[in-house]
């Protein structure tokens, strides 16, 4: 997103809203309500319209390959419905273009997420960890916080503006 357009800061302030909304819940209940992801769907229409339209088709891909493979992710058990349609919903301000950096800064905040809950509590994360993540009593970790700031990078311009200037500058 812009940050210089005043409409676009407005944007990016909601959906940290939104993604704020989406990890309080996570955490507290372990589940992503859906009228957040739909309010992020929204914002992320009204953006869209903002720009003119340009992008949708990429942003439509991006959130069609992200449900398709979070989908069969779900279905092996690897991850939540409301993870799946978190992620996607963000996948469209992503785009395909920063599809890939989106999925990796996700990752990047999952070990982040894990990491603390290990810290904070180890024998519950060592146990957790023993048990594959569903040590919690069926809980698991709380991965919407992950797909949240793997968002907040892409949409703040951090991650996304700081790997292309890595990469040109290696020699």
């Amino acid at each position: 997103m812009d940050s210089t357009n005043p409409w676009h800061l407005s944007l990016a302030l909601a959906v940290t809203g939104a993604l704020a909304w989406a990890s309080i819940s996570d955490l507290q209940v372990r589940k992503i309500p859906n009228a957040c992801v739909l309010t992020i769907v929204a914002l992320f229409a009204i953006w869209a319209t903002l720009r003119g339209g340009i992008g949708v088709k990429s942003s439509v891909i991006a959130a069609a390959i992200s449900f398709t493979i979070g989908f069969g992710l779900y279905r092996l058990g690897v991850m939540g419905a409301g993870d799946v349609k978190l992620f996607s919903a963000l996948a469209l301000f992503a785009g395909l273009e920063l599809l890939g950096t989106f999925a990796l800064s996700t990752a990047i905040g999952g070990g982040l997420v894990a990491l603390s809950f290990m810290i904070i509590q180890p024998t519950r994360g060592a146990v957790m960890f023993a048990l594959n993540g569903k040590g919690d009593y069926g809980k698991g970790i709380p991965y919407g916080i992950a797909i949240s700031l793997g968002a907040l990078l892409v949409i703040w311009g951090g991650l996304a503006q700081l790997l292309p200037v890595t990469l040109t500058g290696l020699p």
